[in-house]
């Protein structure tokens, strides 16, 4: 993201300064509302399941206060992949806490890809002119929304890798033993570390792209439904 255009600069190579600019608004939004609306799927959900810990400390919300992690928003911003503060959830208070958290989980992704579909239809609507000129201001807004639903796409994949801390691995705890859970959970905190080790060596650049594609072929696909009489 930022930090491809900043080497172009430092390289001296072109750039495009429109889709510099489109880049930096659509991160902008991601940071200040998609986050939040993330972490507040997380626990929107599970206050329905029966979990009241994210009311008690104030994560029902959609501001960005509650919400922000500078060096999150910073790694979205530079790298197009980041995070917010997680929602503390206590699975004790779910009925099956397996389930409930593999729900809760879930739904932080799935409001992503809501977020990129609801981005895809206003990007068709864009590109067939239904209010916006294709070209100067309609032109920005066409490479916005693409940018936007690029990331959107990029962070439920990447919270659907199924190591801890990351929402797939809580859904996949589904269906493994509470003997293999616990000794898991001694490790947790370096699953961070591990998956960006992963980032850079390049060993999950084929499988992201992989699943990145498929998703933002499907997405626009549903997303395209109501103009195929128009294109």
């Amino acid at each position: 993201m930022l930090y491809s255009v900043l080497l172009s600069l430092i390289r001296g190579y072109p750039v495009d300064f429109s889709s510099l600019l489109a880049t930096i608004l659509a991160s902008l939004v991601v940071v200040f509302l998609i986050l939040p609306l993330h972490e507040l799927a997380h626990g929107w959900v599970a206050y329905q399941l029966g979990d009241r810990t994210a009311k008690y400390n104030g994560r029902l919300t959609l501001n960005p206060l509650a919400h922000l992690d500078p060096m999150g928003a910073l790694s979205l911003l530079l790298f197009g992949i980041g995070w917010a503060k997680p929602v503390p959830v206590d699975s004790r208070n779910f009925k099956n806490p397996k389930t409930g958290m593999a729900i809760t989980a879930a739904a932080g992704p799935l409001s992503n890809l809501l977020a990129a579909l609801i981005g895809a239809v206003l990007w068709y609507a864009a590109n067939l002119g239904f209010g916006f000129p294709i070209e100067g201001f309609g032109y920005l807004i066409t490479q916005f929304l693409g940018y936007y639903i690029t990331i959107n796409i990029s962070l439920a994949i990447f919270n659907l890798i199924p190591i801890p801390p990351f929402d797939g691995f809580r859904i996949v705890s589904m269906f493994l033993s509470n003997r293999f859970l616990y000794k898991i959970s001694q490790y947790e905190r370096y699953g961070m570390l591990l998956v960006f080790v992963l980032l850079l060596t390049g060993v999950l650049d084929t499988p992201l792209n992989i699943c990145n594609s498929y998703v933002t072929r499907g997405i626009l696909w549903l997303a395209g439904l109501p103009f195929r009489p128009f294109l």
